[in-house]
């Protein structure tokens, strides 16, 4: 059995990473969402709450796709879930030279895992989370780059939070 691991923030999950996910899922008998706390970022949803998020959006995307809380070396989780591939999304040449640079360390961590890029559709290659939640916290509409369950919760978070920024 082919088993593949996508790793990521998913803080909020984006319609490019569904792009990401519902192809990956094709290439791999199971796909291993691997959802991590970075700690360079400061998250909107804590991980539980991105899990789950993760977990409803990937429901309906044909394939055996498990979502998995991790919070370790990408390289170690690999190997915990027996994945023979990571898979990772590209959206331009700025991601990429982050993602080869990533992937010749993971190489030198365990040389048994290749890493295989996507490229994002066009039409979603711009979109970023950090980019998703900034552009709602000054108010714009984010319905184009997230599911409306996804939207709904971003929007919830900023009021809850007191995060709305700027005037419309």
């Amino acid at each position: 059995m082919r088993i593949g691991v996508y790793p990521g923030t998913f803080d909020p999950i984006t319609l490019g990473h569904m792009d990401i996910i519902r192809r990956g899922a094709k290439l791999v008998d199971r796909l291993v969402v691997g959802v991590t706390t970075n700690i360079t970022k400061s998250p909107m949803f804590d991980d539980d709450e991105r899990i789950a998020m993760v977990q409803q959006e990937v429901a309906a995307i044909d394939g055996d796709i498990q979502v998995v809380g991790f919070n370790s070396l990408l390289m170690d989780f690999a190997e915990r879930e027996g994945a023979s591939v990571i898979v990772r999304g590209l959206r331009a040449v700025a991601d990429f030279e982050y993602e080869y640079q990533m992937a010749g360390m993971n190489q030198q961590l365990n040389d048994r895992i290749e890493t295989i890029f996507l490229m994002a559709d066009v039409g979603l290659q711009p979109i970023a989370s950090r980019l998703v939640k900034e552009i709602a916290i000054f108010g714009g509409e984010i319905h184009k780059f997230v599911t409306p369950a996804v939207r709904d919760a971003v929007e919830a978070r900023i009021t809850e939070r007191a995060l709305r920024q700027g005037e419309r």
